[in-house]
């Protein structure tokens, strides 16, 4: 090797050469080092990607290696080197020179010789004329390094920023780039033609079968006359997308304007099969076995409408208490008043034994659900329940009307099992209770934050809080279900499930729910490999029947170690954890189930 050509990046692979195997190198070589250089030049490199691929033939590394030459330049002028010569040699010929019917058929070695010139800079970066809000790329402007990105960065954002005014065929009307390779400066003029304001115009819709046209605009809810906006677009996309009812949605610009100002939409949707079941299974050795399960039908009435059937049976196998049933079914009918509003009417009926008493019950409710942008959602209603309570005490008839109203915000990258973001849901639901139910409100909410770091997120720091309250309503008045317990795999692991109560009826001899729950989890997840991940957390819990953090209520924790292997639909989750404070004698606790635990 020459002194020219002193830095090297060298990779030995095996390839397979027609029916046999041979070993091919490849080598990537500057006349100097250069760290950064070298990796963006490799990264785009397709002959190191083919070499390096056990399943490619000497066809394979043939096409590679010349159209490396297109993409080495590009890396290049990327870096701001516009004077640089790349060669690229396949067993010491030049690959450009080799004709596609002499390709070889076996290759030993690819070299990459490249002389990447002298790093150019703007003497001009000019674009215009520009909107308002227009936002440059900070490396276009006279002395930076003149990189290739920048200028189709400023162009791109330039038209962008044009559209995002209403201007929805701004484009590229001229570009003029001239290089001095004596005085490695690099001159950038972009013209922009913003073209007329425009507003939109009609939908054509094609692709329904099932789903009735005039049900499908008011879903996609197409804004018609108002101004042209980028945005509004991506938000009819996503309201198709998010009802579940297609599988593929297509939402496109017409290529001109109509009358000179008015831009039609083309959608077409392609609907997904119309039913959909789906189940799930947990276990623990204090919760017992729980097993779920749903049918789903997503277009009812051929107006979008979305039934769903939810069973559950739990508590399957576990020691105290016993085994509890719950179906329920819910009906929403979405762009219900406006696009992004859904009505719904859902119904339950349970029966669960608890340690301390037995539930009969079941409810009726409907309202309306409102999405007022990707990450924010709410939800009220007006409902009627009516529940048997049997217990030390004897049989109480609860019956009562509520007022459910509740708020989600979702910022998780995977909300099955995430690495960054937060999640938040706060429920509220005042209740006026008939006969001799008390009247009043209850309150929970439940707040996950996740901290990713190291390599693709090796690493995650996940937390959760909760809180519950009931207020305005006596502890014997209040209906059982609305109660907090802790203990269990949804609040403190390593304690038997629904552990820690209180003891203030009949003097103190009843065990039942408090009035005030406080739950903590934080958890450290480590991945060692592609699918398997370690996990180690600790949880808390505190249980009252008077205030929150006071002298009247009790707290308890656990702490354990879990495993995590990676599926399509989720980790399977194992973890074990035993009592840290509060421990009850029953020893550790497993939990066996399917996504994270929060």
């Amino acid at each position: 090797m020459s002194a020219r050509l002193s830095a090297s990046v060298i990779v030995l692979v095996a390839a397979c050469a027609g029916a046999a195997l041979a070993e091919t190198e490849f080598r990537l070589e500057l006349p100097a080092p250069d760290a950064a250089l070298s990796k963006a030049l490799s990264q785009v490199s397709l002959s190191r990607e083919a070499a390096g691929n056990k399943e490619a033939d000497a066809q394979d590394l043939f096409g590679a290696a010349r159209a490396d030459y297109a993409r080495l330049i590009g890396a290049l002028y990327d870096e701001g080197r516009y004077g640089g010569t790349v060669s690229i040699l396949i067993d010491g010929r030049e690959a450009a020179t080799i004709a596609p019917m002499d390709a070889p058929a076996r290759i030993g070695k690819v070299e990459i010789r490249v002389d990447p010139g002298p790093v150019f800079r703007f003497s001009r970066a000019t674009i215009g004329p520009l909107a308002p809000a227009t936002q440059l790329p900070p490396s276009f402007r006279v002395s930076e390094v003149a990189r290739s990105s920048a200028i189709v960065a400023a162009a791109g954002n330039g038209v962008s920023a044009w559209r995002d005014a209403g201007h929805a065929k701004a484009a590229v009307a001229r570009q003029t780039i001239t290089a001095d390779h004596r005085n490695q400066e690099l001159a950038a003029e972009i013209a922009l033609d913003p073209g007329p304001q425009a507003w939109f115009g009609t939908l054509q819709m094609t692709g329904n079968e099932r789903l009735r046209s005039a049900r499908l605009a008011k879903i996609a809810g197409f804004p018609s006359g108002e101004v042209f906006s980028p945005a509004a677009l991506e938000e009819v996309r996503n309201r198709l997308r998010r009802t579940g009812i297609f599988s593929a949605v297509t939402l496109t610009e017409a290529d001109t304007l109509r009358d000179g100002r008015l831009l039609d939409g083309e959608l077409t949707v392609v609907e997904a099969k119309l039913r959909r079941l789906g189940f799930g299974a947990e276990v623990s050795t204090s919760d017992g076995g729980k097993l779920s399960g749903y049918w789903l039908h997503r277009n009812l009435l051929g107006g979008g409408e979305k039934l769903r059937l939810d069973a559950e049976v739990s508590g399957v196998g576990v020691g105290s208490g016993g085994t509890d049933y719950s179906f329920g079914a819910r009906l929403d009918r979405p762009a219900t008043f406006s696009p992004d509003t859904a009505a719904f009417l859902k119904t339950e009926i349970a029966r669960e034994h608890e340690d301390d008493y037995t539930l009969s019950g079941y409810g009726l409710s409907f309202g309306l659900s409102h999405i007022f942008s990707a990450k924010l959602s709410a939800e009220a209603g007006i409902g009627y329940e009516w529940a048997k309570i049997e217990d030390g005490a004897g049989e109480l008839i609860y019956r009562q009307m509520t007022f459910p109203m509740s708020a989600t915000w979702e910022n998780r990258n995977l909300p099955a099992d995430a690495t960054r973001g937060t999640y938040a849901k706060l429920d509220l639901m005042p209740f006026y209770g008939l006969g001799t139910t008390g009247s009043g409100a209850r309150l929970q909410g439940d707040f996950r934050a996740y901290r990713g770091f190291g390599a693709n997120d090796r690493f995650v720091l996940a937390g959760r809080a909760q809180i519950g309250g009931v207020f305005g309503s006596d502890l014997a008045e209040t209906p059982r279900d609305y109660l907090f317990y802790s203990g269990g795999g949804g609040t403190v692991r390593g304690q038997p499930y629904q552990a820690l109560g209180v003891r203030e009826l009949q003097g103190g001899t009843l065990h039942t729910g408090g009035t005030r729950f406080v739950g903590l989890s934080a958890e450290l997840r480590a991945g060692v490999t592609e699918k398997i991940g370690v996990v180690a957390f600790y949880d808390a819990g505190y249980i009252s029947a008077s205030d929150f953090f006071g002298d009247g209520g009790d707290w308890h924790s656990g702490a354990g170690l879990g495993l995590r292997y990676k599926t399509p639909i989720g980790p399977i989750r194992l973890d074990v954890a035993a009592p840290v404070d509060g421990s009850t004698g029953d020893g550790p606790q497993l939990y066996l189930g399917i996504g994270q635990a929060f």
